[in-house]
């Protein structure tokens, strides 16, 4: 690897309890080749598989990638490029954010104001003012933030949410749908998702659960060991650090997702590339590639106080 590909990457603590100390559980594979088109891996439909090191902390056992490319390049790699393959599959985003908010809502104080970190193309933004709550939403990618605005007339700050300038206790629920295992520093997030939280106001964060019997299972192969994915979570890692930033864990519970079939075949030939491209053309034939289909790989909703 050449010298100028070494400066790209930075070595990193464990992200929850701040130790150095830690085992190899995946080597890198083509670590270099990371750095040619950050755009491309880091897109919101990313898939590449997994070429970081994954590392074990010794201390508290959490997975994370260490050393990762720069937050500085992390962060570039989000806001540049288009996506359409992302955006191809909101109405069925819309459906399970709509279904997701009548359980949060079951526990929210009432229907006020909410905040999506990350809201990509808009779609949780869109369920919610469907259901009557008042938006606001940030996204780094610029194109999706302009998609929003066209496709759902959503105003989305371009950037984080340290570009917001958000006044403390100012929302009724901040919510982080496969965001927070894609922020270089989780904690800073959420303790910023904290300040501007009303008290008694609910935080939902969303991620694969690198801890659930799928990701067991498949080992090496789970779907979620993407180079996108900086930090790996289980339910122990997440109540820590969530408690640790301020908040108490109300409920944890596994998330069916609802994606077109069509295009859940589509993600699955990265790892079976014969059987899915054979049913794509048999799904498509009958007339039910565009059909939802609920699906669960692990991943793991939790609601906060």
């Amino acid at each position: 690897m050449s010298a100028g590909a070494n400066d790209c990457f930075e070595a990193v603590p464990c992200g929850v309890c701040g130790a150095d100390d830690f085992s190899i559980v995946y080597p890198a594979d083509n670590k270099a080749g990371r750095v040619e088109n950050v755009a491309e891996t880091f897109r919101s439909s990313g898939d590449e598989k997994l070429t970081d090191q994954l590392v074990r902390c010794r201390v508290c056992g959490f997975q994370y990638l260490n050393p990762r490319l720069k937050a500085s390049l992390v962060l570039e790699g989000y806001s540049a490029g288009e996506d359409a393959t992302f955006v191809s599959q909101a109405v069925s985003r819309e459906e399970t954010f709509f279904d997701a908010l009548a359980a949060i809502e079951s526990m929210a104080p009432a229907k006020g104001r909410v905040l999506d970190v990350g809201t990509a193309g808009g779609s949780f933004l869109a369920a919610a003012r469907r259901r009557g709550w008042e938006t606001a939403g940030c996204e780094p990618n610029r194109w999706l933030c302009e998609w929003a605005g066209k496709s759902y007339g959503l105003q989305v700050t371009p950037g984080t949410i340290f570009d917001m300038s958000l006044a403390e206790a100012s929302f009724d629920l901040v919510t982080l749908w496969d965001v927070l295992e894609h922020t270089p520093d989780p904690r800073k997030v959420l303790t910023e998702c904290r300040r501007v939280l009303k008290p008694g106001g609910l935080l939902v964060v969303n991620y694969p659960d690198i801890g659930s019997a799928v990701a067991r299972m498949m080992g090496r192969r789970w779907v979620f060991l993407l180079s996108v994915h900086l930090y790996y979570f289980d339910q122990k890692a997440m109540a820590r650090i969530l408690n640790e930033t301020g908040f108490t864990v109300l409920q944890s519970r596994p998330h069916w997702q609802k994606l077109e079939l069509d295009y859940i075949l589509f993600r699955m030939q990265a790892y079976i590339p014969v059987v899915p491209a054979f049913f794509r053309k048999v799904f498509a034939a009958v007339g039910l590639k565009n059909l939802n289909v609920p699906y669960w790989m692990g991943q793991t909703l939790v609601i906060a106080k």
